[in-house]
């Protein structure tokens, strides 16, 4: 141990070694020796009175006292900073009452302060979260998977044999159920666009409904109730009825399309947003009666022998008979239950009212009058004038007697009847901060119904107060926890959809993997009828299509939400991905420049389709082409152009197939870029870009492929066509012509048929091969005025030139005719072999000093 401690020891002297100077004496004192040294030299330290002084005289001109504010900070006494500032006498109960409420107060605001900046850090996780998901969702989806993992893609193609346009050719990424809805749902919207293009309106809610149910009939799903809110809201009926004729439509047929997009994108405080707001909880209300209705049928049908419903097929019976079933128990009604001539006739005149029979359940309140009056009087009689009134609202002196009704013996009641404390909520809209009533608000629909039944748009902000009240409450509250067990997937869209807040409905939809569809869908809808809020392209962002702003409503980027949407099979379905791009259209309505924004948008998503659709027959009949006999056919976009709001030709050509054409080009899609250019009536750009396109492949290794001889067919048919059309004569076109005669001479030589590759070539007149000097120099001198595609490629013409003179001229020394006759075409060889070098000794600096070697070897070939 001794060992270790002595070396320790030497250790840490060494560590302090290169410290020590010879000229110094060791001091070595311990560490008590050295603080009582420390403390000895503190008092010796001098001050810095001038630096004191300074400071004072500067602080001084600022107005500021600084010996003072010394001697307040050297006499202050933190002992006594929660006492009050006045002596308190031990009698004196108000003054120590007021220091205690004010100091209550002092805590309440440093409380709030703490949680609201732990709240401020938490919402700023939560948001930061939620921007970094939707990001990287962007990012799989830009590298063409899907967010969950899965890597494959929707591909889906026309057949002639199948009764749907979409068919599956392979999508390892998505189940049979999931293609099965979006064929579903996409026939849908191939006949929403054919009514638009006919004018008639569309009932593309109930259709949208019936292809859910074609699905699963299961009408309790909760995408069918879904769109079963929004027909209620828009008011749509379930068919448009056929006409003979257009003017029958006119004066029959309801005009749907964008019917509500004025009060919809109007001032929120305007007599129009006011009614639809009206309309939307009345329609939202109704749709959750009808829903209640098949929950009270479907209870009866469950438990027969409890409900005795018997033979009458009354709806007061069916509801007596599902109050059986719900409050009766073992021979007892449930407790606050109150009986009314030996009946629950409170439950019963509330249950015909939450299943949309008032007038029903004013015949029973009449039958029973007596009865109901002798326990609450006049009862009736408000409960007539609150039925028959238009907007559900009681005139102000019975809307007063019935809250005194209320505050007098069922506010603070405990025994009270919970459906007669209902009905008088309802009746005078009373106390609209309490939102639940026992019994009566016990499931989500049932609590949603009550809210939209006591909105009131004249008070307390009416259904935006509602739509408040919901999005502080939250998704959680209303679907549960994701992949919990009793999680309710979509029903946060449902109760976003009954306030009113469309844009955020659809967002919510999106949001999970298993409704994306639906909320594509859903969206089409709402666009249809004016109930879609588009941001501007300032205000929209790339990472979630909903916008949402302190100065705004929020808005939705429809044409973010489709362009997702359809890119899965927009390469093999080109045709089908733009039945859902002309929905983006209808938006062009939209006030303030968004509209002409969301024309613009949908004219971009029509020209992406067109760049990213696959080449073959299927594309030219998406745009159109041009027939063997010279005859135009227009494509599947001209035809359907009134649904972009493209007038006549000149518009379709400017707008959609001179910028796709450039797009094109642009992701090297030549062939389809030209004939883009062909149909605009681009002829000069044409003929310069098939010249280009032209001299690029027969450069390219191995002359291009098949790409390259798509793009020679294309040239051949244009070329013929222009010249028959009497179009384009010019250098460009010239260009054309002479490097497919070069093709066709890289092909007579690959075919062995160098006589004829030789013939082509001097017919391009591209190389001077007679031996006169000046014509040769003049072509030199004009090779600068040559096409950029033909100037370019001197390297592939002057060796294959070289290449089939060297060829015809080892077969004539190889053959066996006369000796005079192949002296005379050997020395015609050598000539044009002469003259080719000479050429290309004046434009020996376009040419690389390999290419020029190589001509040299075989110009000696010749030569011996």
């Amino acid at each position: 141990m001794s060992s270790d401690l002595s070396s320790l020891l030497a250790s840490s002297r060494a560590l302090t070694s290169h410290l020590k100077r010879q000229d110094l004496p060791n001091i070595s004192l311990s560490l008590d020796q050295v603080e009582a040294q420390s403390r000895r030299l503190l008092p010796r330290q001098a001050g810095a009175p001038g630096d004191t002084g300074r400071a004072n005289y500067l602080l001084a001109q600022a107005h500021i006292d600084v010996p003072a504010l010394a001697n307040s900070i050297a006499h202050l006494n933190t002992s006594t900073t929660f006492l009050p500032l006045q002596p308190l006498q031990d009698t004196d109960i108000s003054g120590y009452l007021r220091h205690a409420h004010e100091q209550n107060v002092i805590s309440t605001i440093e409380e709030a302060r703490r949680e609201t900046q732990e709240e401020f850090y938490r919402v700023l996780e939560n948001r930061s979260r939620r921007e970094w998901e939707a990001r990287k969702k962007r990012v799989f989806e830009e590298l063409g998977g899907r967010s969950g993992g899965d890597s494959g893609a929707l591909i889906l193609s026309q057949t002639p044999h199948s009764r749907s346009p979409l068919t599956l050719i392979h999508a390892p990424s998505l189940t049979l159920q999931v293609q099965g809805k979006m064929m579903a749902y996409n026939r849908v919207v191939v006949e929403l666009n054919a009514a638009r293009l006919r004018g008639a309106s569309f009932p593309i809610v109930h259709s949208f409904i019936q292809a859910a149910l074609s699905l699963n009939p299961d009408r309790s799903q909760q995408v069918v109730q879904t769109f079963h809110i929004l027909a209620k809201i828009t008011g749509e009926p379930p068919g448009i009825p056929p006409v003979a004729h257009a003017g029958a439509h006119i004066l029959n047929a309801p005009l749907l399309e964008r019917r509500h997009a004025r009060a919809h994108l109007g001032d929120l405080r305007s007599k129009e947003t006011i009614e639809l707001r009206k309309q939307i909880a009345a329609g939202a209300r109704t749709a959750l009666e009808e829903q209640y209705l098949d929950v009270v049928e479907r209870a009866i049908q469950a438990r027969p022998l409890d409900a005795c419903l018997g033979g009458d097929p009354s709806i007061a019976n069916c509801v007596r008979a599902f109050l059986l079933v719900r409050y009766y128990r073992g021979g007892a009604w449930q407790d606050r239950i109150e009986l009314v001539a030996a009946q629950p006739l409170w439950a019963k005149l509330f249950y015909l009212v939450r299943t949309g029979h008032a007038r029903e359940a004013l015949d029973e309140a009449l039958a029973h009058r007596q009865a109901i009056e002798h326990r609450e009087d006049s009862f009736v009689t408000h409960f007539r004038l609150w039925l028959d009134s238009p907007d559900h609202r009681l005139p102000k002196p019975h809307r007063d007697h019935v809250q005194a009704v209320y505050n007098a013996h069922l506010l603070h009641s405990t025994t009270v009847d919970p459906f007669k404390l209902a009905l008088y909520k309802l009746m005078g809209k009373l106390d609209p901060s309490k939102r639940n009533v026992p019994l009566v608000t016990a499931t989500t629909e049932d609590w949603l119904w009550f809210q939209l039944a006591m909105c009131d748009e004249e008070e307390n902000d009416g259904l935006r107060g509602l739509a408040e009240v919901l999005l502080n409450y939250g998704e959680r509250h209303f679907e549960g926890t994701p992949g919990s067990k009793g999680a309710r997937t979509g029903l946060w869209a449902a109760v976003l959809l009954t306030c009113g807040e469309f844009e955020r409905a659809v967002a919510a939809l999106g949001d999970h993997s298993e409704t994306e569809i639906e909320a594509v869908h859903l969206a089409i809808a709402l666009a249809y009828h004016g109930l879609l809020r588009a941001p501007s392209r300032a205000e929209s962002s790339d990472i979630t299509p909903l916008t949402l702003s302190s100065s705004h409503p929020p808005a939705l980027s429809f044409s973010s939400l489709v362009w997702r949407y359809v890119r899965q099979f927009v390469r093999l379905d080109a045709k089908e991905a733009l039945q859902y791009v002309y929905t983006v259209a209808l938006g062009a309505d939209q006030p303030g420049g968004i509209g002409k924004e969301q024309l613009e948008l949908a004219w971009d998503l029509v020209r992406r389709v067109i760049v990213l659709a696959n080449a073959g027959p299927a594309w030219d009949e998406l745009v159109g082409g041009f027939r063997a006999d010279g005859m135009r056919f227009t494509g599947v976009i001209e035809q359907a152009a009134p649904l972009l709001n493209l007038n006549g030709t000149h518009e379709l050509n400017t707008e959609i197939f001179v910028p796709a054409a450039r797009q094109a080009e642009e992701s090297d899609r030549v062939l389809q870029a030209i004939k883009l250019y062909n149909l605009a009536g681009e002829y000069t750009t044409v003929i310069n870009s098939l010249a280009t396109a032209l001299g690029t492949t027969l450069a390219a290794p191995g002359g291009g492929g098949e790409r390259a001889r798509s793009l020679e067919t294309a040239a051949i048919d244009i070329i013929r066509h222009f010249e028959h059309m009497g179009r384009i004569p010019g250098r460009a076109r010239d260009a054309v012509v002479k490097l497919l005669r070069v093709r066709e001479a890289l092909d007579a030589k690959a075919e062995g048929r160098v006589d004829r590759a030789l013939e082509i070539i001097e017919s391009t007149d591209l190389v001077p091969l007679d031996g006169d000097v000046a014509k040769i120099n003049r072509r030199a001198e004009e090779f600068k005025e040559l096409h950029d595609s033909l100037q370019s490629n001197l390297h592939t013409y002057l060796p294959l030139t070289m290449d089939v003179i060297a060829g015809v001229y080892h077969k004539v020394k190889a053959s066996t005719t006369p000796d005079a006759s192949r002296q005379m075409t050997v020395a015609g060889l050598r000539k044009k072999s002469r003259s080719l070098m000479v050429f290309a000794g004046m434009l020996r600096y376009r040419l690389s000093p390999d290419v020029y070697s190589y001509l040299a070897r075989l110009d000696v070939e010749v030569a011996l």
